[in-house]
């Protein structure tokens, strides 16, 4: 990450600074620096200082710190002795273990789909606009983001704030995950026909529908992601040489 991108997201902190309130809680904090994660802002391998960070804030470091752990615990950052806080590199492995999850969790989300309320299906159709809307005008990254919104509308149909609050942490794991893709566009620009086409199938209430259309969609993502992971790791002999 370049030192202007990384001193861009970190300037722009202090536009939250007003959603911390009067009580400046590491929880709130650590969900503005969730939120950046989970929009793109922050790949895998940043290092994040605390001295630009609390300053943008304008949080103690002692709050930033406990920020960071309950960050560490969601697996979204590393300590690293002697060097810092870092954003944590996912592996094949997180990959695996990320869309077992969301075969689950989502696929029985989609199963409570005729009782979901309306509203939270009008959320979703707006997440399938607002990413087609980023791609006519060439925005990836805000493709990316208005895709995880769509999903996490998903989630919503199982009518549980707990669910929601829980994947909320696991799509910003899953942002993390993309970042292995080096071309945005050739990864998300295919998926914005199928989140049309699944919303059509929300939208009519079809459950039996819905839930092939996002089993078949979370499976082809996740070989996507492995392949990448695949061709950007170093072959075994070279990686053993360095």
């Amino acid at each position: 990450m370049s030192t202007d991108a990384l001193g861009t997201w970190v300037s722009d902190l202090g536009k939250d600074k007003d959603l911390l309130g009067r009580s400046s809680t590491a929880e709130r904090v650590a969900g503005i620096l969730r939120d950046r994660v989970t929009e793109g802002f922050i790949p895998p391998g940043t290092r994040l200082s605390e001295e630009a960070i609390g300053e943008a804030l304008g949080v103690s470091r002692n709050t930033l710190r406990e920020a960071f752990r309950l960050l560490t615990h969601e697996r979204l950052l590393v300590h690293e002795l002697n060097r810092g806080v870092f954003v944590r590199t996912l592996s094949r492995d997180d990959v695996v273990g990320l869309y077992r999850l969301r075969q689950i969790v989502e696929g029985a989300a989609v199963r409570e789909l005729a009782s979901a309320p309306d509203q939270v299906i009008a959320a979703i159709r707006t997440a399938v606009e607002d990413g087609e809307r980023a791609a006519s005008e060439h925005r990836w990254p805000d493709v990316g983001t208005a895709n995880l919104h769509f999903h996490q509308g998903i989630v919503q149909l199982a009518g549980s704030p707990r669910l929601e609050e829980f994947m909320l942490r696991i799509h910003a794991e899953l942002r993390l995950v993309f970042h292995v893709m080096d071309n945005p566009r050739r990864f998300y620009e295919p998926y914005l026909a199928r989140n049309r086409e699944l919303m059509a199938a929300l939208e009519s209430r079809d459950t039996k529908q819905a839930e092939l259309l996002l089993s078949v969609y979370l499976a082809d993502a996740e070989r996507q992601l492995l392949r990448a992971f695949t061709h950007a790791q170093p072959p075994a002999a070279e990686a053993a040489t360095r």
